[in-house]
């Protein structure tokens, strides 16, 4: 069945043509990826699909009464909104009636309020779909569903409108980098689900496993030309690579018979008899062909680094925290000279803070970070640079330098690093507000590598870089002889360029592991389940409780009770999260560490007291 077709749409921005006369559909059933280069159009191809935008030429044709959601790179919420009123606002019918049996629940006093919600779940089996909706906000790391939006991160937005798409169950999904702002935990869930959901999805992104275990089919927009394969991302790298050889073989052909007509167009004498002619027109089409070459961007970038001496960083006895929560806890470590190591961790388990500490941007509060006096730092972080107003590209990079060393005595100029990194002389001399976010990033590496570091230090380095740019960067990490630290959630990168990694477990702890990513998930896989007990108890919770009392195996206070505990727990881990973020953030004064201390450990203790009775229920419905 076809949902949505895209014919023969153009889109140029005044002598900038992104893409012309493409067209494509999209069936039930299919998980499409969208594979291109940055700046030739992927999200303004996104919004004329969902009507955010207009094409110049064409049209996009959808099946009646489907239902379409988009993941945008940037949401439209009211800052004012709760992220509970931002779920509810869906004109899901069934999300209204839990939303109104969620309000019976927290108003437990007026019982026919409770009754009807609870059979308005029955008449509308909404149950599953309570458990669904609610795992999707725990997964996606919202505990406080009462915070206002206005108060949340990008990152936390990005993930807010990740989860409202996923929770409206649409016909057609449209997503714009979904893994972005998402740690490794919340990719492998999102797989996940994706793989168990009957989604039609249509995404683009650049997470190269996501694409192999999500998508069946890729689309590429290459050259101004469409292809489409109908696999895996290992498929469409197969079928691609064949493609291009054959492409090469064709263009060498076209060249040989190029050389044969010139030579023989030198030789003609001035008139020309029709025969010719013919052949003058072939030869002029053969000429065409021949200079149809394909322009490949291969960035080879062999910067001659100063030397590192025998100390390169040291790391003695090395604590931090924020309040009562640790982030190092006596960490010892000596880098060795052409280390290179990723960092994973999840959300809040000090990853960034790590970097800060070996870089002297924030104060250990106890032993030494030493570094060596020939290592000079390449920092990349998630902020990116910030351009001044009228700023131009080329200008941009040289404030950072005019040039930087190569091999064999060779320098490299500021626009020739630019050209590298896929900046053609035209597009040096654009203003930086006309870029897009991948090519901002971009810039930003260019800017970091001109310095010319030899410890290079990224944080989320691959975060709105298309295929073609990670390529390109992983090509020059893989040759960069210096000591290297990654911080990213691409998985592909971080198996393609590290060595080893430091898992942050939370609590000060950091694991010292001998292998990239898929090693390191190898190794937890096999590794035994401790407190099976417990964690299947745990993972009752997530079951839907209330499936349980519609059974009739509680009495009716006991009904109450359980949907009052539910709440009161959520709230608790909210409030705990909410202190715990302080203390990260640094918020809480000296003079109130130990009173803001007390109250998250009566905190703690009313959480374990509140979920202790629910498990005694659990217990209780387990028995019967």
């Amino acid at each position: 069945m076809n949902y949505l077709s895209v014919e023969n749409i153009s889109k140029a921005y005044g002598e900038r043509v992104l893409f012309d006369n493409i067209s494509f559909g999209i069936n039930k059933g299919q998980k499409v990826a969208f594979v291109a280069k940055n700046g030739t159009g992927k999200t303004s191809i996104l919004n004329i699909i969902t009507g955010r935008d207009t094409s110049d030429t064409g049209q996009v044709v959808m099946r009646k009464d489907l239902h379409m959601a988009y993941l945008a790179q940037n949401d439209e919420f009211d800052p004012n909104l709760t992220i509970e009123e931002v779920v509810f606002s869906s004109d899901n019918p069934t999300l209204k009636v839990i939303q109104e049996y969620e309000k019976a629940i927290e108003n437990p006093e007026d019982a026919d309020a409770y009754q009807r919600a609870f059979e308005l779940m029955d008449q509308y089996d909404a149950w599953d779909f309570e458990s669904q909706y609610k795992q999707i906000l725990t997964k996606l790391k919202f505990e406080d569903i009462h915070l206002k939006v206005g108060k949340l991160s990008g990152g936390q937005r990005k993930r807010l409108g990740l989860a409202t798409v996923l929770i409206n169950k649409p016909d057609l999904l449209i997503l714009d980098e979904p893994t972005n702002h998402l740690d490794l935990e919340m990719i492998e869930w999102l797989e996940a689900f994706f793989k168990k959901e009957k989604m039609t999805l249509f995404m683009v992104t650049h997470d190269r496993y996501f694409l192999e275990r999500v998508c069946n089919e890729i689309i590429e927009l290459d050259g101004g030309e469409l292809y489409r394969y109908k696999g895996s991302y290992s498929y469409y790298l197969e079928k691609k690579e064949e493609r291009i050889a054959l492409e090469q073989v064709v263009q060498e052909k076209a060249k040989n018979l190029f050389k044969k007509e010139l030579d023989w167009m030198r030789r003609q004498p001035k008139a020309r008899t029709t025969k010719s002619k013919s052949r003058i027109d072939d030869f002029f089409e053969i000429k065409e062909k021949a200079h149809n070459r394909r322009i490949e961007h291969k960035v080879q970038l062999e910067i001659s680094m100063e030397r590192l001496g025998s100390k390169i960083l040291e790391m003695h006895k090395v604590s931090k925290s924020w309040g009562d929560l640790k982030i190092l806890d006596n960490f010892e470590y000596v880098f060795k000279r052409g280390e290179r190591i990723g960092i994973i961790g999840k959300n809040g388990t000090g990853k960034s803070s790590f970097l800060n500490l070996i870089t002297h941007k924030e104060p250990v509060d106890q032993g030494k970070v030493i570094l060596g006096e020939t290592v000079k730092y390449g920092y990349y972080t998630q902020n990116g640079i910030q351009a001044k107003e009228g700023q131009k590209v080329i200008e941009v990079i040289k404030e950072f330098g005019e040039y930087i060393p190569l091999a064999k005595g060779n320098k490299i100029s500021a626009s020739q690093l630019l050209e590298r990194f896929l900046f053609d002389r035209k597009r040096q001399y654009d203003f930086v507000e006309k870029l897009s976010g991948g090519e901002r990033k971009r810039l930003f590496l260019c800017a970091v590598l001109i310095q010319n570091p030899n410890f290079l230090i990224l944080d989320e380095p691959t975060n709105d870089l298309d295929i073609v740019t990670l390529n390109v960067l992983e090509n020059f990490l893989l040759d960069f002889p210096g000591n290297l630290i990654v911080v990213s959630h691409d998985r592909y990168f971080m198996d393609k360029i590290v060595d080893s990694l430091f898992v942050f477990r939370g609590h000060g702890e950091i694991e010292n592991f001998p292998g990239n990513y898929s090693d390191f998930r190898a190794y937890e896989d096999s590794k035994p389940k401790e407190g099976g007990q417990k964690k299947e108890v745990i993972r009752a919770i997530e079951k839907p409780v209330e499936k349980a009392k519609k059974k009739g195996q509680l009495t009716y206070n006991e009904k109450r009770e359980w949907g009052t505990l539910e709440s009161d727990i959520a709230k608790l881990e909210r409030k705990k999260e909410t202190i715990e973020g302080q203390f990260a953030n640094g918020e809480v004064a000296d003079d109130k560490i130990n009173e803001v201390s007390v109250k998250l450990q009566k905190t703690i203790e009313e959480l374990e007291q509140k979920e202790e009775r629910w498990f005694e229920l659990s217990a209780k419905l387990e028995g019967e």
